[in-house]
């Protein structure tokens, strides 16, 4: 039997499926947005039938042979399995509203969109990319930091992508980091808050250790909201706060802008 309804993790209420889709996975009733696949992302953001992925085919392999409760190597089969990808993010040449941009795309369900070696590789390409042409640069975080089962490689993939930013910047090439939820760790601390322009997701949980790890470390109650999207607007973390169903408008706006 098809389900047609979803409760809603925020409200509690319950949603039919085809309202949520049709409002792109926004609950009608409290504004929660619902995880969405990086390729949803994608095709709700860009120009119809514009997107042209780059580098499917790399993929991550187990270089340290690590094991936790299960291999490295079988993890990566079942994230790859359950998501139809190679790993955790997509980028590519499309357009947003007539403007070229160089888009990327983290998936979350891919082992919680943790930055190993081949993510980073991409992401740097990503970046390389936006440089040879010339072309605005736009990162959709989500991530639960770095990739421990690929030690200190993966997060080496921190200083490789903030350099090739660095060599962005120096040529004036504006580069827009939108935070969903969750984007936490070596993400944040490295290509999620390097954006010319940083925009977040209403609700999203943005930091670098997670809030209970700040708790137990300061002894102290954290403020209502804290790591929020809202919070860190509040303190100047973030330019600005918008609606998934507003943000391609938005972007087209900005887009105009940078190319005008």
């Amino acid at each position: 039997m098809v389900d047609l309804w979803q409760k809603c993790p925020s409200c509690q209420e319950m949603v039919l499926i085809r309202e949520l889709e049709r409002n792109l996975k926004v609950c009608p009733r409290c504004l929660y947005h619902f995880p969405i696949p990086a390729k949803t992302r994608i095709e709700i953001i860009v120009d119809l039938n514009s997107f042209t992925e780059y580098d499917m085919e790399l993929e991550p392999f187990d270089s340290l042979g690590f094991k936790d409760t299960k291999r490295y190597s079988e993890r990566l089969k079942e994230a790859q399995e359950k998501t139809g990808l190679k790993e955790a993010f997509i980028y590519g040449k499309g357009s947003i509203g007539g403007n070229p941009v160089i888009i990327g795309v983290i998936e979350f369900e891919f082992l919680g969109g943790s930055l190993g070696l081949v993510m980073g590789e991409k992401a740097t390409r990503a970046v390389e990319l936006a440089l040879r042409e010339k072309n605005v640069l736009i990162i959709f975080c989500a991530s639960g930091g770095a990739r421990m089962q690929e030690g200190t490689l993966s997060l080496m993939q921190m200083a490789k992508i903030s350099a090739a930013l660095g060599r962005l910047k120096s040529e004036g090439v504006p580069y827009i980091s939108i935070l969903t939820d969750p984007t936490t760790g070596g993400v944040t601390a490295s290509f999620g808050m390097l954006g010319d322009i940083i925009i977040a997701e209403p609700g999203a949980l943005i930091g670098f250790a997670g809030p209970r790890v700040i708790k137990e470390t300061i002894g102290e109650e954290l403020p209502p909201g804290f790591q929020r999207s809202e919070y860190l607007l509040q303190h100047g973390m973030v330019d600005m706060v918008v609606d998934r169903r507003k943000l391609r408008e938005i972007l087209v706006k900005l887009l105009n802008l940078l190319y005008g």
